[in-house]
């Protein structure tokens, strides 16, 4: 089967999206079958671990405030003129489109015939819900069919598009993990991975670390950039134990999350999933981040919850993780593969199985109606 997967965020930038679109697009290549990224690129394009010809780039993009961050969107005629060519020339059997309702590339591929299925990732409040759902509607009426990615996910998109929603969660490539050899650490470490803005909480992670017992000898490693970044250095600059990695690539950080005792996500609001905290289950890391509802459906018994924006309550969950012999069994060999059991559900592999069943279905009731 040929399918078009289409990205409306910048694949030059790291993001959850775009790392669910080129992971899937991977393994439906390893199941057999044919699957082309259309997404836009603002610099040479990153290594995607595709082969030549299966990323369509569609050119340049723009920042666009959206859901507490910063999205990089192709919001041009050509940007939509390339997304039209390439859909006629590669001719799909469907056309996955990743928030179909980002303006954009996602946008431009409702005007094409294909069979198409919508993946709404976002949760959370959207401003102006009454003013936007009439035209959110009337988009969503393109779509075969509908999937979403977590219940909050699904209550979002409800709330905007309205309709029935397949649920396919978020998919980790667990080979990367199993094949891993540890990063060099002295002492226990805690990971952390995202971009480096308020909705993140890293502010929290790093106060919190702060109020940790010297005697642990903790190490933090800080992975991504951010509006934030220079702001938090300053800060908390005079921390010890504190590493900026800045960017890393996906190797390197396979090795930290294995190599590291914790994976810590203090995210304030606005989270549908988490990949980070199924990333970190199958490293074996113990997972410690905020309890709001995207989280905690992810984690479930498998890591440690706290308040969101609770610096005191991080710095507990952490020193308790970290210190030798974790209570409770947090840490332990059992409850590490207990979690890393709990987190194959969600395997990319699976996950490509479940999108090519509603595909399948989506071929047996044929192509939404013409475009209004």
């Amino acid at each position: 089967m040929r399918v078009a997967l289409v990205c409306p965020y910048s694949l030059s930038a790291p993001g959850g999206v775009q790392g669910q679109v080129l992971g899937l697009a991977r393994a439906l290549r390893r199941a057999g079958h044919e699957a082309v990224v259309l997404a836009p690129v603002d610099s040479p394009l990153p290594d995607t671990r595709l082969p030549a010809g299966a990323v369509v780039a569609l050119g340049r993009t723009v920042p666009v405030p959206a859901n507490g961050s910063v999205a990089r969107l192709a919001v041009n005629p050509l940007a939509a003129g390339r997304v039209v060519g390439a859909l006629r020339r590669l001719r799909p059997a469907v056309v996955h489109l990743h928030e179909p309702l980002a303006p954009g590339p996602t946008w431009a591929a409702m005007a094409r015939p294909e069979p198409k299925v919508g993946t709404f990732h976002r949760a959370g409040d959207v401003k102006g819900v009454r003013l936007l759902a009439p035209a959110a509607r009337l988009l969503g009426s393109r779509l075969a069919a509908r999937t979403a990615v977590s219940e909050q996910a699904r209550h979002t998109a409800q709330r905007l598009v309205g309709g029935d929603y397949v649920l396919v969660g978020n998919g980790v490539e667990l080979d990367r993990f199993a094949t891993a050899q540890p990063w060099p650490t002295e002492g226990p470490t805690v990971v952390f991975v995202g971009r480096h803005e308020p909705r993140k909480g890293l502010d929290v992670l790093l106060d919190a670390f702060g109020q940790l017992d010297p005697a642990l000898g903790a190490r933090l490693w800080v992975a991504g950039e951010g509006p934030e970044t220079a702001g938090l250095k300053h800060r908390f600059g005079a921390s010890g134990g504190v590493e900026w990695l800045g960017r890393v690539d996906d190797d390197e950080l396979a090795r930290r999350m294995v190599a590291a005792t914790a994976l810590c996500a203090p995210s304030r609001f606005g989270e549908s999933f988490g990949v980070v905290l199924l990333e970190a289950m199958a490293a074996r890391a113990v997972v410690v981040a905020s309890d709001i509802p995207g989280y905690a459906a992810v984690v479930g018994s498998h890591g440690v919850l706290v308040p969101p924006g609770d610096a005191a309550a991080l710095a507990g969950a952490l020193g308790t993780v970290l210190a030798p012999g974790a209570s409770g069994g947090v840490g332990s060999p059992a409850f590490l593969q207990a979690a890393a059991a709990h987190g194959r559900h969600w395997s990319m592999d699976a996950v490509a199985e479940r999108y090519l069943e509603v595909y399948r279905a989506t071929l047996d009731t044929g192509p939404a109606p013409a475009a209004p």
